[in-house]
């Protein structure tokens, strides 16, 4: 199997994960490459990158924390194979999915695929209501201004053509990058997927870092962002 992918992954104090999670990516035969984009980690996780010995596994490190958007911009810029996808430095999303997000890419039936927590019949791990709900409100709102139907556009898990990615003039910096990509993917136009993934979510007293001011910045995006995608749709596309 010819590895295709791109593996973009932001990383931001995750000394008790990077380890394991990088190992679970590198053994995915689909993955051509790991870029690492350090956010200015300060309890020792980079010095757990700079032990990495792996030549696809490419490190780079932002001079201070700028947020997740700012570090998943940067990695876009550095990815070079075929397809690209995001995976977060914590062990809530599994590379065993990989397949799952590839499929309808290789297939040529799809330019974007997201992976779904909401839509799925693989485990996931059972936790927080209100934020689970709060997910499904953002992607509610997100639908409305995108005319897509997704079930979760809040996931990480984002496959997309290389192509799409270099094609994305992205500028949010933090938790806004979700609805930020989604409405500019809507925008141009691309063939969008959803496939099932598993989940296994982690408590704030595991590391979890999305708090309720990144749900009001989302609302924010989801607007700001919306109402460009639609005036900026293709006219073909438009209601």
């Amino acid at each position: 199997m010819i590895p295709r992918l791109s593996v973009v992954m932001p990383c931001y104090n995750e000394s008790a994960t990077i380890n394991e999670i990088v190992k679970r990516v590198l053994e995915s035969p689909h993955t051509a490459e790991l870029v690492i984009v350090d956010d200015g980690s300060t309890d020792g996780t980079r010095d757990m990158l700079d032990a990495l010995d792996d030549q696809r596994v490419k490190v780079f490190l932002q001079p201070q924390n700028q947020g997740k958007g700012a570090a998943i911009r940067r990695g876009f810029r550095e990815a070079s194979a075929e397809f690209v996808i995001v995976q977060d430095a914590d062990l809530e999303y599994d590379p065993v999915d990989y397949p799952l997000l590839l499929e309808p890419l290789l297939a040529g039936n799809a330019d974007v695929v997201y992976g779904s927590r909401f839509q799925s019949g693989r485990p996931r791990r059972v936790l927080f209501f209100w934020h689970s709900m709060g997910n499904r409100l953002l992607t509610l709102l997100s639908n409305m201004f995108t005319d897509l139907n997704l079930t979760d556009m809040e996931t990480c898990y984002k496959a997309l053509r290389t192509e799409v990615v270099k094609s994305l003039d992205l500028r949010e910096d933090r938790f806004g990058i979700e609805p930020e990509i989604t409405s500019k993917v809507a925008a141009g136009g691309w063939r969008v997927w959803e496939v099932g993934i598993s989940y296994s979510g982690r408590t704030y007293a595991e590391g979890k870092k999305i708090s309720w001011r990144d749900g009001v910045a989302a609302v924010r995006c989801i607007v700001k962002y919306g109402i460009e995608a639609r005036r900026s749709r293709p006219s073909h596309l438009r209601d």
